[in-house]
């Protein structure tokens, strides 16, 4: 939610801080005393303009009357009323360009300096060889950083060579590991840089060093190291300039410092230059003096950041030989292939920038920082896949460029010529600390990246299914009345969600007891139909007297401090806030205890989570954030783990929701805003504040796919748009659109209409509705990807290079993507008034329309589909079975003993095979092997379901509790013209005494529509092994 007064919001500014957009227009004394005048006020407004432009008259209006708002409405009219019109837009002022961060721009600098130079033999980086030790897959040094005037920097350095190709790179500097440095202003912040990054990102799996590496010297000044399968993986290490190649086999994969920009900012005392005597005659020094500037304090937007430990920022270029697209870098608002950030037609000129903010209504193709950061980074060419993890925590810019040589440089690789992607890393503190993976395939560095921070958690099953909510439902009466319309309208759905409205004067764990006077009953009328409520709960506590949450967050020291190490205050929702400190055990532990039902009372099991403004949002901060000297748990400052920051915050409250009862252990459903690497094991993420508008319908495609690519794949953007109100169009088709987002919900600003599905009319909530079932028929084909996601680290939505990684002409394709191992690929509409859309098919492949099986031939083709507003664009891909549920519910709670239908698509060979994964939906019993996994194949006229899941404690029980849900229907598409004439097909398996028939019924091919057949009632059950027979084909080609 975006920090704009709107509504309810306006109510809280009386209570200290007439809070207008993202400002303070007041300290909190000013309204310990009367206004003096509507000139006082009048003055005030003017002076925050740009805060203004957020203000609409219906916000001050809903203020009751009083003589505040009546003040600030004539201010706004008598003055400022032209600003009204003005669009709503980010304001670029608030938050830093890289020219506007100290050390961005130094390290820019530095580049530029050795790009100039062409050569980056001046590098003042070396290996000392004497220091080099070699033991079990980990070789240890120490680089010596050369410093004019004040000698040599020693900088630790560590390698470890681990499995599947991958390796891991330390660089730490000596003397502030030994705290050997002084801070300035009396600082409390720790001396050594921030080394703890990985105690959360990382899960331990996946760091054992490979002791079967081998280490040698190649010369002097060279050292090699060969691990991994046949010792294919090569390092090979320069001494002087420091420097890296990676190899895999004959082909160099990587390299580090091969353009010289390495860059560790060693701490040095701050020394106090004399003033210069303008009367002397003697002349200044010849070389230039090194910018200083924002070395010992750095201002922007009239806050002053006191830097007391200097500056300490690290860098390094990363090339990528032979590579010419790279993805990752979540969360940004552009295209998926990231673009070069150095200028130039199309490109962009600042660098892709990693820190995490609360960005109001955001820019589209830009490269600007939004909510949340992955530093994981993916190369990828025709037969490679490589990728690096920089695993640091504070804020993070990164450049990227590319050269083309040995042929035509327009091509980029599409023809003639060899691409190199070039890419500058830079952080503000921390040690450097950077990942190496290998690959080969896109699918083994997502595997590789999951082993190493987590795969995402098999969420409950409800969470897969619609979820309702707005900025806010006024009642818990508001929210009966929405769902009996929902059940009345036929149209399914799991979860309505409270925005910060339904607390008592924004004061979280309370309920606001005029509008929710009766929180229990609520919740007992969605419990009839197995559905949830989620409440907002954010990191911000209201500092209200009295109010018992603040009280024990300040009585036990569990708050976030400023730079002098008292309790840090600044405003948000609330007002007056203080922030919990989660980087705090004991501050973690209360926060569980917050959550169980006598201290959350009116919550009931089937309460879950919604964490916003965790980044952390802080209203009167620099770049709407929490200062960067602020001081955390272990005396961390906030630089150094402002990333990380909203990651610790969305765990404390997943662990909170698994002991809220004891004995009651349900998986907990948290959705947050701000996120990093390791966030997918504990959450579901969405795109934040977007716009009801066609460009935001567009980019929240290869924004929710790079969330696959970034190892975090459950997430969505707000269905329909937050800010604006949609057409009916663009409603409709955004439904259509984001029933393919792994996160689904609707979500709407409290300044735009109501806009439930039933409310347009028809025939919009007819097709929305419809679109939504469709959703819920796929929820066994959804489930399946998702636990896909939590093994093996695989996308939940995939994009065109992923699935074909052979084929270049998809590398960019950001429109279209398939759903999970499945076959179904879909691309739907986001321009205005299109009946149509261009799908690229790119395998030698037939695929078939989902819905009246119309035959589209692959081989890097491109077909024009019809997409009138009452069609999805979606094609099943040859060779693939697609598991599915085909009787409407209104929750999926309710599905959960419904039988399946099994749709197989034949490939050209007649030949398709799928898998299927079922489990209760909300324990924890799967690990205990309460579960179903299943393999489906069709191969030589039978079709077989055989078992994939491992056996455990539970194994029996749970079949035995599933073995009345069966196979109801099974549709074959592109069958053989030979089953024409037959009616009948055989089925064996267990629990089935010798064999049975089942009714076949034929369809013959309609013009260019796909012949298909459909076996009715086959009675397997969904659990067990069985093979079901069908007639003799003479050929395996199918008559299409």
């Amino acid at each position: 939610m975006a920090p704009m007064m709107q509504g309810a919001a306006w109510r809280t500014a009386a209570n200290g801080c007439v809070k207008v957009g993202l400002r303070c227009v007041h300290q909190p004394h000013d309204f310990g005393r009367p206004l003096k005048g509507h000139l006082e006020v009048a003055a005030i407004l003017l002076t925050t303009w740009n805060a203004l432009s957020r203000i609409s008259c219906k916000d001050i209006s809903q203020y009751n009357g009083s003589l505040l708002a009546e003040i600030v409405w004539m201010a706004t009219h008598l003055f400022l009323l032209p600003a009204l019109a003005i669009p709503l837009a980010v304001k670029h002022h608030d938050f830093k360009r890289c020219d506007q961060s100290g050390f961005c721009k130094r390290n820019r600098a530095l580049a530029d300096s050795m790009t100039e130079k062409s050569s980056p033999d001046s590098s003042p980086y070396q290996l000392d060889a004497a220091s080099i030790k070699f033991k079990d897959g980990r070789l240890e040094g120490s680089i010596i950083k050369t410093v004019q005037d004040t000698g040599p920097v020693k900088l630790p350095l560590q390698i470890s060579f681990l499995e599947r190709g991958n390796l891991r790179v330390i660089i730490d500097e000596e003397k502030r590991r030994k705290g050997e440095v002084e801070l300035r202003h009396g600082s409390v912040a720790r001396k050594e840089r921030y080394n703890e990054a990985g105690a959360w990102a990382l899960t331990g799996a996946g760091l054992q060093s490979q002791k079967s590496a081998s280490y040698k010297k190649i010369s002097k000044d060279v050292s090699e190291v060969s691990w991994g399968p046949d010792s294919r993986f090569r390092a090979i290490i320069r001494h002087a300039p420091f420097g890296m190649e990676f190899w895999s086999g004959d082909d160099k994969q990587i390299v580090f410092n091969g353009r010289g920009f390495m860059n560790v900012e060693h701490w040095r005392p701050k020394v106090d230059k004399p003033t210069a005597d303008e009367n002397s005659t003697e002349e200044a020094a010849s070389a230039p003096a090194e910018d200083e500037s924002t070395w010992w304090e750095e201002s922007f937007g009239g806050n002053t950041d006191s830097k007391p430990k200097g500056p300490e920022s690290v860098a390094m270029d990363i090339t990528f030989p032979g590579y010419g697209h790279v993805y990752g870098l979540a969360e940004h608002a552009g295209p998926l292939s990231l673009k070069q950030t150095r200028g130039g037609d199309g490109n962009y000129d600042q660098p892709y920038r990693m820190y995490n903010s609360d960005i109001f209504e955001y820019e589209l193709d830009s490269p600007m920082t939004l909510y949340g950061s992955i530093p994981f980074m993916q190369a990828h060419k025709t037969d490679s896949t490589v990728g690096i993890f920089w695993l640091n925590a504070a804020e993070t810019w990164v450049d990227i460029t590319k050269s083309t040589h040995g042929g035509n440089p327009l091509t980029l690789g599409l023809s003639g010529g060899v691409v190199d992607t070039q890419t500058h890393w830079m952080s503000e503190s921390g040690i450097l600390d950077v990942f190496v993976m290998l690959g080969p395939t896109p699918k083994d560095l997502s595997k590789s990246y999951g082993e190493l921070t987590g795969y995402t958690q098999l969420p409950a099953s409800f969470s897969l299914g619609y979820h309702q909510c707005r900025w806010n439902y006024v009642s818990d009466e508001d929210v009966k009345d929405v769902d009996r319309k929902f059940d009345k309208h036929n149209i399914p759905y799991d979860v309505i969600w409270l925005d910060i409205e339904y607390t008592d004067d924004k004061q979280y764990f309370t309920w606001d007891p005029h509008t929710f006077p009766d929180p229990i009953s609520m919740e007992q009328q969605l419990d009839e139909t197995e559905r949830k409520l989620v409440v907002i709960i954010d990191p911000h506590i209201k500092n209200k007297g009295g109010y018992s949450v603040d009280e024990e967050l300040k009585s036990k020291g569990l708050a976030v401090k400023n730079k002098d190490n008292s309790i840090f205050e600044g405003w948000c929702w609330p007002g007056s806030s203080h922030w919990i400190d989660t980087f705090n055990p004991a501050a973690r532990a209360w926060w569980k205890s917050l959550f169980t039902y006598d201290r959350f009372k009116g919550t009931m099991n089937n309460v879950w989570l919604w964490n916003d403004m965790n980044e952390p949002s802080v209203f009167n901060g620099p770049e709407i954030t929490m200062p960067r000297d602020n001081i955390h748990h272990g005396d961390w400052e906030h630089r150094d783990v402002h990333n990380i920051n909203g990651m610790t915050f969305h765990n404390a409250t997943y662990h909170a929701l698994l002991e809220r009862k004891k004995g009651e252990v349900r998986r907990p459903f948290v959705l947050t805003r701000s996120f990093y690497a390791g966030s997918q094991r504990s959450a579901a993420m969405w795109t934040g504040d977007n716009q009801a508008n066609w460009e935001h319908l567009a980019v929240s495609i290869p924004m929710i796919l790079n969330q696959g690519v970034s190892g975090f794949p459950f997430g969505g953007a707000d269905v329909g748009g937050f800010f604006g109100n949609p057409s009916k169009e663009l409603q409709t088709r955004w439904y259509q659109a984001g029933i393919f987002y792994p996160f689904m919900r609707g979500h709407a600003h409290i300044d735009t209409r109501r806009r439930e599905p039933y409310l347009l009319g028809e025939p919009y909530t007819s097709i929305m509705a419809k679109a939504i079932r469709l959703r819920y028929a796929l929820f066994p084909a959804w489930y399946t990807a998702f636990h896909e996601a939590s093994t093996d680290g695989y996308p939940i939505v995939r994009s065109q290079y992923y699935v074909h990684p052979g084929d270049e002409k998809g590398f960019a394709i950001d429109d279209q993507f398939y759903l999970g191992s499945t076959g179904l690929l879909t691309k739907p509409v986001t321009a205005e008034g299109a009946e149509s859309v261009d799908i690229y098919l790119s395998d030698d492949e037939n695929y078939y329309d989902y819905f009246d099986y119309t035959t589209y031939n692959g081989a890097s083709k491109t077909h024009k589909m019809t997409a009138q507003l009452e069609k999805i664009p979606l094609l099943m891909r040859g060779g693939h079975i697609v598991p599915r549920k085909d009787r409407p519910r209104k929750s999926l709670g309710l599905m959960k003993w419904d039988p399946y239908t099994l749709v197989v698509v034949l490939d050209k060979h007649g030949e398709a095979q799928g898998t299927l994964y079922v489990d209760d939906g909300e324990t924890f019993d799967y690990e205990q092997g309460a579960s179903i996994h299943r393999q489906f194949t069709f191969a030589s006229g039978e079709l077989k379901s055989t078992n994939l899941g491992a056996k455990g404690a539970k194994t029996a029980g749970y079949l035995k509790a599933m073995k009345d849900v069966t196979v109801e229907k099974i549709i074959v598409v592109n069958a053989p013209a030979t089953w024409s004439d037959k009616n009948e097909v055989s089925v064996a398996g267990e629990g089935i005494k010798g064999s049975v028939q089942a009714e076949l019924i034929y369809h013959g091919a309609a013009g260019s529509k796909a012949t298909w057949a459909v076996i009715r009632r086959p009675g397997t059950s969904i659990g067990v092994d069985w093979t079901i027979s069908f007639p003799e084909t003479s050929s395996p080609r199918s008559e299409l």
